[in-house]
């Protein structure tokens, strides 16, 4: 296991390419599960969750090919099993997006119940009440859930809460289903609307995505494809954050600033002089401390849970006072606790974070405890006075493309070492 161990007091400066988003690669790998032919994903990014699919797919019996651009090509054609087993479903949520695809295709799966970063209840209830009225058979045995279906049929669906997986679960099943599926309440996310783009390249019909109502109407099959990922836009923001507190300038290429209004704008308030093109973000302080801003987290287009604790983080440094509510997870504060021991004025009321901002941090040994946590102690690291350790970055690995090296190239002194 790794640790980080960063040196405070750099301002960042320079350009850095931004990675394809995890959260719409993991949907897409499972999705090739519907292609009669070979799919082939470009952009994807080298990610410890995007291995762990890999090694799902391939332990089914998928064949699949990577090369030097970390372009993947998975041919369902091959698949031998039906299963998902607990040791890789449990190290990560999105490993129940196998679901949906398994039964629609090929009308059985038995898939683990699913694990991942421990920042509250995620149940995947909503996906199992859709399935069983699409026609499915399910039951949950041993912490699996068990399921089998002829022909999944076309359902109108309302969603009692906005899941942005239940969503996509749902979605890849109705490709296949027969007649037309509506999903109401359904998550407007960008990686939802890149899933949805993915299978109409496959020849799925699908209308609505990016709304609130999904419409698909189900075919016979689906083709093979080649499809570029979106680029990532909670790594965007966590580097627009990391300049912001580092009082630097940054200019982030390959990405979408259209993804990022609700951040952007918060960062704007925050002081952050900003300008952006088609494809990139260029952030910068002029040497000014960030103020501090408050937030109210919500599913898409308001501000992103995932970005929840980089501007905590923020607040810790930032003039005046902040209040951060969250509003998606109930046990996502976690990194408050870490970033008290660097000397922050943090205090948790229920689902909410009241920070007054301080001169200064102090380094620390810190213990990360989830992915976006992770990064927000990687962000104290960047300013605090001394050296800060954070380990257990296997959290960090699980969404963060090679993050010191970035980090690095933009002059921070961070580097990883052997726990």
């Amino acid at each position: 296991m790794d640790k980080l161990i960063i040196q405070g007091g750099a301002k960042l400066h320079g350009d850095i390419r931004i990675s394809g988003a995890k959260n719409a690669a993991l949907p897409i790998l499972a999705a090739t599960l519907l292609a009669d032919g070979p799919v082939t994903i470009g952009n994807v990014p080298h990610l410890h969750d995007i291995t762990t699919t890999m090694e799902l797919l391939g332990q089914m019996g998928l064949e699949l090919t990577v090369d030097e651009k970390m372009n993947i090509e998975v041919d369902a054609s091959t698949i031998r099993e039906f299963f998902a087993p607990y040791e890789l479903v449990r190290t990560m949520r999105a490993s129940i997006l196998v679901l949906g695809p398994l039964l629609t295709r090929f009308g059985r799966a038995d898939v683990s119940l699913p694990g991942g970063c421990a920042i509250g209840s995620r149940p995947v209830n909503l996906h199992l009440q859709g399935l069983a009225a699409m026609g499915a058979d399910l039951t949950v045995d041993g912490g699996y859930i068990r399921a089998s279906a002829k022909r999944l049929k076309g359902v109108d669906l309302v969603m009692d809460l906005v899941t942005v997986t239940g969503t996509e679960n749902l979605m890849m099943a109705a490709t296949l289903a027969k007649g037309v599926t509506v999903i109401r309440n359904a998550a407007r996310e960008p990686e939802v609307v890149d899933l949805a783009n993915c299978l109409i390249s496959m020849g799925a019909r699908i209308e609505g995505a990016g709304t609130d109502t999904v419409r698909i109407e189900g075919v016979d099959s689906l083709s093979g494809t080649t499809y570029e990922i979106l680029p990532d836009r909670i790594e965007t923001g966590t580097y627009l954050v990391a300049a912001a507190m580092t009082g630097g300038n940054v200019r982030l290429k390959n990405t979408r600033p259209e993804l990022l209004e609700a951040v952007l704008a918060k960062l704007n308030e925050a002081g952050a002089a900003i300008t952006t093109g088609e494809n990139w973000i260029e952030i910068g302080m002029n040497g000014q401390r960030p103020r501090a801003v408050s937030i109210h987290t919500s599913p898409y287009p308001g501000f992103p849970t995932d970005m929840q604790a980089q501007f905590t983080a923020l607040n810790c440094i930032a003039e005046g006072t902040g209040v951060i509510t969250e509003s998606v997870f109930e046990n996502r504060f976690m990194h408050v606790l870490e970033l008290q021991r660097m000397g922050a004025q943090v205090k948790v009321e229920g689902n909410t974070a009241i920070t007054t901002g301080v001169d200064y941090l102090k380094s620390a040994p810190l213990m990360a405890t989830d992915l976006r946590a992770s990064a927000s102690l990687v962000l104290a690291g960047l300013v605090a006075r001394g050296a800060t350790e954070v380990d257990r970055i296997y959290h960090i690995d699980r969404g963060y493309e090679t993050i010191e090296e970035k980090l690095s190239n933009l002059g921070a002194h961070i580097r990883r070492v052997p726990s």
